[in-house]
């Protein structure tokens, strides 16, 4: 959620800025603007609704020429996304300049001291708080950098914050708590963002910011603090992908070219993590095999989308290891009191390495002496930071709100924990993990092959457009896949869509089962569990019956559906533990193009943003 961009270098400031908040629409927002230092003074442009609102703005009425600068688009939470709520954020006398993500939680409190002593504030929002009181610590003495630490101390909540002053025309200072905020480090040039996607145009070394520090970019360089003002170490990386990468490289929008990217993700993803003897070796996983032997229990934890990939890694991983390992929602992880202790291997999911939920149920674990393992795909964020391990899935940038490349290349990293978790444990041998991996690397061929057969679903997706539910069932792995195929129609069509264990139907929502109802079904191996695919071509028969629409998606050859399915969606035959990497991706492409001829924006849905960094 909401983007920011600071700059300071020798190019327009608003030029710089603008082209940054352009590469982080993505993150979903509903306001933007723009603030640039010049001419001794400050001068800003907001305006409610799409960027090109702001641009025609600015082209209608151009700020100053600067060189100095920060902009922000807004995800509104405190006060409706307005012109007068949009950031930046001015003190009183127009000196002070401020953007902010996340939620200061006692702004209501520190508002109330501000009108006490005569301040004037304009807007709904808490982040206006945070001008005033940098006017006031700014005036009192000292620098930017030094009031933003003095405001910092007093502020309750998760943020990033990122500032300028009039009196100080060289100058960007930020700072962050439990919100994301990196540092590009140019030629002569400087730039403060919440993603690397904003600068990656001009640099591609950035700098990781550290819990409760602040940083000011100057024309000198670049200065880190923590809010005590003791310096602080900083470690600087190379991000491994340009600019092109977040491109949509001819396609019509972005998640369509990252359902295409899978095959090359999942690759990457693979990639390196497997020594000449077909054994795992994972450089990241930082944890010493002697303490991996003493795990007695594996907990999950993750939101929405990386959810679904957890609940498909608990198969694996019982079956692998034979841990007991539970799935959480890391939203509510926290608040029901589990049990943990030295011997309980968390693992973390995210795409972003910031959401917030997962992050405070991370730092719960850690409290209660657990070991915690992150799954990220973004080098340098705060979830790998605070964890004991890592593993990266390289899938590079996700643009697209709605997850698809992200999930695929879970799955495979959740893969490969399990099977590591069992070379360490001895409770696989190294020729059944040998036969894993090299079904793993089968996975892009196979995943190119669904790509290459997806016209007839675009097809029944436009047919159905007009449609106001889909079911979703599925048994074993397939029953995640069911939960992940509804929530991609309700993130994109913005339609009633839910999941169901195909179990559970008679137990209940069979009674949603009526003439003409769209209900996919995701249908397991029949060479696997054989009882599996029999109970399931049962529950079709059930559904059928009831004169349901009925959509099966099975495995080549499987001609025992062939007479229940009203449309049939082939993928290659996979392992049964596997097959989520090939049945998913049928869903996302139907998901895709049903949002589509509905006429809705499948890279921003309503409501959302890619980055949830607050609870």
């Amino acid at each position: 959620m909401c983007g920011i961009v600071g700059y300071v270098g020798e190019q327009s400031a608003q030029d710089v800025v603008v082209a940054g908040l352009k590469r982080l629409e993505y993150r979903g927002y509903d306001s933007a603007g723009v603030a640039v230092l010049a001419d001794g003074g400050l001068a800003a442009a907001k305006k409610a609704g799409k960027l090109v609102n702001l641009e025609k703005e600015l082209k209608d009425r151009p700020l100053p020429a600067g060189r100095t600068g920060i902009g922000h688009t807004r995800w509104a939470t405190h006060g409706a996304p307005t012109d007068a709520n949009a950031h930046p954020h001015l003190d009183n006398a127009g000196r002070v300049a401020v953007v902010h993500n996340g939620i200061i939680e006692n702004f209501a409190a520190l508002r109330s001291e501000l009108t006490g002593r005569g301040h004037a504030l304009e807007s709904e929002t808490d982040t206006e708080v945070v001008a005033h009181l940098l006017a006031e610590a700014f005036s009192a003495g000292g620098d930017l950098a030094d009031a933003m630490r003095q405001v910092c101390r007093r502020l309750e909540g998760a943020f990033t914050l990122v500032a300028v002053h009039a009196d100080q025309p060289d100058v960007v200072v930020g700072a962050r708590r439990n919100s994301p905020l990196v540092v590009g480090v140019g030629q002569g040039e400087w730039f403060l963002a919440s993603d690397v996607a904003a600068f990656i145009a001009h640099t591609r070394s950035a700098i990781e910011l550290g819990q409760d520090q602040v940083v000011e970019l100057s024309r000198e360089g670049v200065t880190v603090t923590g809010f005590d003002g003791r310096p602080a170490d900083v470690r600087e990386y190379h991000v491994d992908w340009d600019a092109s990468a977040a491109e949509k490289g001819g396609y019509a929008s972005f998640m369509l070219k990252e359902i295409a990217d899978q095959p090359q993700a999942v690759a990457d993803t693979l990639l390196g993590r497997v020594d000449g003897e077909g054994l795992l070796h994972l450089d990241e996983v930082r944890i010493p095999a002697a303490e991996l032997r003493e795990v007695d229990k594996v907990v999950i934890v993750a939101c929405g989308t990386a959810f679904h990939a957890g609940m498909i890694a608990k198969y694996a991983i019982e079956h692998w290891t034979r841990l007991p390992c539970e799935t959480e929602l890391a939203s509510e992880f926290r608040y029901r009191d589990p049990i943990l202790d030295q011997r309980t291997l968390v693992v973390a999911i995210s795409q972003s390495g910031e959401t917030m939920d997962t992050l405070m149920a991370l730092r719960h674990a850690r409290e209660q002496g657990a070991k915690v393992l992150a799954i990220c795909n973004t080098n340098g964020s705060t979830i790998p930071r605070e964890s004991d391990a890592v593993l990266y899935t390289h899938a590079g940038p996700e643009v697209a709100v709605a997850s698809t490349k992200a999930f695929l290349t879970q799955l495979v990293a959740c893969y490969l924990v399990a099977l590591y978790l069992g070379q360490v444990r001895g409770t696989k041998w190294g020729d059944e993990i040998r036969t894993v991996v090299r079904q793993l690397a089968d996975v892009p061929r196979e995943v190119d092959r669904v790509l290459e057969t997806m016209e007839p679903v675009r097809a029944l997706a436009r047919s159905l457009a007009h449609h106001g539910t889909v079911l979703f069932v599925g048994r074993h792995v397939g029953y995640p896949v069911a939960l992940e195929g509804a929530l991609k129609l309700k993130e994109l069509a913005y339609m009633h869509a839910e999941g169901f264990a195909a179990g559970e139907l008679k137990h209940g929502p069979i009674a949603l089962i009526e003439e003409g109802l769209p209900v996919v079904v995701i249908v397991p191996s029949p060479r696997g569990r054989s009882v599996l695919h029999d109970k399931i071509v049962s529950n079709i028969q059930e559904i059928r019956a009831r004169g349901a629409h009925t959509i099966v998606v099975a495995e080549e050859g499987d001609e025992a559906v062939v007479p229940y399915a009203d449309h049939l969606i082939t993928v290659p035959a996979t392992p049964t533990l596997l097959q989520p990497l090939v049945a998913t991706v049928p869903l996302q492409v139907f998901a895709c193009e049903l949002a589509t001829a509905r006429g809705n924006e499948v890279d921003q849905p309503r409501n959302l943003a890619k980055s949830v960094t607050v609870e």
